[in-house]
């Protein structure tokens, strides 16, 4: 077999992994502060590529139609909070995770009303003629993503530790009664976790859609291997996710290139069972210290 096709097909993947580790990184953020997980996040992914691809039909700029789809996430995830989270977390149960499931089959039943169930293509000023390093083809639509990625997460984790507000989150994500105690108010930071997280699934939605569609389902097969990769990498593990997002992507593309399309979703789900079964705080994750 040709080592160029091979790297080819491990690039491109590695690509679409990029996406991966995005949505991955949403989950950490809200895990971070509350230890709960929005399982409605690829509605979030879906709906505000809509939203997106509807500025653009309404005559928005693309340069102008960004922020105004980041800020539709932000507006999005404070609302899953208000209305999924924050009553289960002050009642200390687990309700939030029903909840925002049924939030996000509402956001589903809504963008097929609102949008119908057709997948529309995502128009883009970003060209997708091929550029060749090394044998090797890549489009700017790719390189793209890569940026988008890296300068989301780098901003948010520079935000996270050069700000006293971003080191609310370590100070609520290590002990919310204690922060409480310093003046930290933990539901605000939560806010914050959440609207941060849809910001990041926008983010998510407006990098992927012009490689994908949009449609209803756009995000069904994305978020399951997010949470993958969430979970191999570790709910807490930062830039961990880009690694292991990398990995499943190119493992995907190679897997579907010798085995068959109809073995693409296998690599992600043996992951996050091995990762369940051996190491369930991932890979990167810090291991748990209990008292006794």
């Amino acid at each position: 077999m040709n080592s160029t096709i091979i790297a080819q097909m491990a690039v491109s993947g590695a690509m679409m992994g990029l996406v991966y580790a995005l949505i991955a990184y949403g989950f950490q953020l809200t895990f971070s502060t509350s230890k709960s997980i929005n399982f409605g996040q690829g509605e979030l992914v879906m709906l505000s590529a809509f939203f997106s691809l509807t500025l653009l039909n309404w005559g928005v700029p693309y340069w102008l139609m960004v922020p105004g789809g980041l800020l539709f996430g932000v507006v999005l995830g404070l609302a899953v909070e208000r209305a999924g989270v924050r009553l289960a977390l002050e009642q200390k149960s687990e309700g939030w995770i029903l909840l925002t499931i049924i939030i996000g089959l509402l956001g589903f039943s809504a963008a097929e009303n609102i949008w119908g169930r057709d997948d529309r293509p995502f128009p883009t000023p970003i060209s997708s003629d091929a550029l060749h390093f090394f044998g090797i083809s890549i489009t700017p639509l790719e390189i793209s993503v890569a940026v988008g990625v890296f300068a989301v997460m780098g901003l948010i984790e520079l935000f996270k530790r050069k700000t006293l507000l971003g080191k609310a989150f370590e100070a609520v994500s290590a002990d919310r009664d204690a922060a409480e105690l310093m003046g930290i108010s933990a539901t605000r930071t939560v806010m914050l976790s959440y609207g941060l997280s849809g910001m990041v699934a926008a983010m998510a939605g407006i990098l992927v859609s012009p490689i994908t569609t949009v449609g209803p389902t756009m995000a069904s097969a994305l978020i399951l291997k997010a949470f993958s990769v969430a979970v191999v990498a570790g709910l807490e593990s930062g830039f961990g996710v880009v690694i292991v997002g990398i990995f499943l992507g190119a493992l995907e593309s190679l897997t579907s290139f010798y085995l068959g399309s109809g073995w693409r979703e296998a690599p992600g789900l043996i992951l996050l069972i091995l990762a369940l079964a051996v190491r369930p705080n991932g890979i990167f994750g810090k291991a748990t210290i209990r008292k006794v």
